[in-house]
């Protein structure tokens, strides 16, 4: 199970996709040429101040390539040393929605798109060697099924009225507003939530910016919190082969996680913390955990 937070101390952050096309069983990858360095590697760039890597690999991606993708499992992120400072670079497999014409030709002069032992022939660092060898460790064609817990509310001891009306507050909002940044990458078609204000509000920015209803749950709020309940409605998510995004609470999501692949005793997520769930035909491939 991969975890990612964002901007450690001192680390410089970049992020970047190993993008492919075509049939799973035989994909073509987009490999990048930067006169600069006279290299052949995937997509990547620095991050952004306070970008999250995910947004961040989406937009490299679709700077260096002209290349809309949507993100599935995470691959081993990249650690070496730049100007004397410690590198991170957090990569995903990445499958090609639409290209167009790029708008970085300056630090990229040329895209080709080539079959993976050719491509593997063609980069230049080991590391990116490695990365396209962990691309058939698991499917490559997956579908994601993201539970949320929502965002920052404020003291449940200092709000007077009814718990499932307390709102979020300004980081909560701030948190929200990434978030929907982020689920740009898993393209989720269904966005279901507990009734309670705080979750809706978390799915709120992506829901305008998407276009898509919220569709309310009451088994999974904390009021009328039912597992079996939730469970089903999971397991028909995973059915339908769909997108989805989950927003629910952190008294309920650590028994969903674990049953659907994540560790035994798995603590609470952060607030605004998600977990991805990768499928293939129902069956979970993949976790990756997430902090906003």
């Amino acid at each position: 199970m991969a975890e990612h937070t964002t901007h450690p101390d001192g680390v410089i952050r970049a992020a970047g996709a190993v993008v492919w096309r075509g049939s799973p069983g035989a994909p073509e990858v987009a490999l990048v040429h930067r006169p600069r360095y006279d290299d052949w590697s995937f997509p990547k760039g620095k991050l952004r101040n306070g970008e999250h890597p995910i947004a961040g690999a989406l937009r490299e991606v679709a700077e260096e390539t002209g290349i809309t993708v949507e993100l599935g499992r995470s691959l081993s992120p990249s650690h070496y040393t730049k100007d004397g400072r410690p590198k991170r670079v957090d990569y995903w497999v990445a499958r090609m929605l639409s290209e167009k014409r790029r708008t970085d030709t300056r630090e990229v002069d040329d895209v080709v798109w080539l079959p993976v032992e050719e491509a593997a022939r063609r980069l230049t660092y080991d590391w990116d060697a490695g990365l396209l060898r962990a691309l058939g460790a698991a499917s490559l064609a997956t579908t994601p099924l993201v539970l949320v817990r929502h965002a920052l509310a404020g003291s449940r001891q200092d709000w007077k009225g009814d718990d499932d009306d307390r709102p979020l507050d300004e980081n909560g909002l701030r948190q929200a507003e990434v978030l929907a940044r982020v689920l740009d990458a898993f393209g989720p078609a269904e966005l279901v939530s507990s009734p309670s204000r705080r979750c809706v509000q978390t799915l709120e920015p992506y829901a305008e910016r998407a276009g898509l209803p919220v569709r309310l749950e009451p088994v999974l709020s904390e009021t009328h919190y039912d597992f079996q309940g939730s469970l089903l409605l999971v397991k028909e998510a995973l059915a339908a082969n769909r997108p989805a995004v989950f927003c629910g609470h952190g008294k309920t999501l650590p028994d969903l996680i674990s049953e659907f692949g994540g560790r035994s005793g798995d603590t609470r997520p952060a607030k605004g913390a998600f977990t991805v769930l990768h499928h293939n035909g129902g069956r979970v491939v993949a976790v990756d955990r997430y902090t906003v």
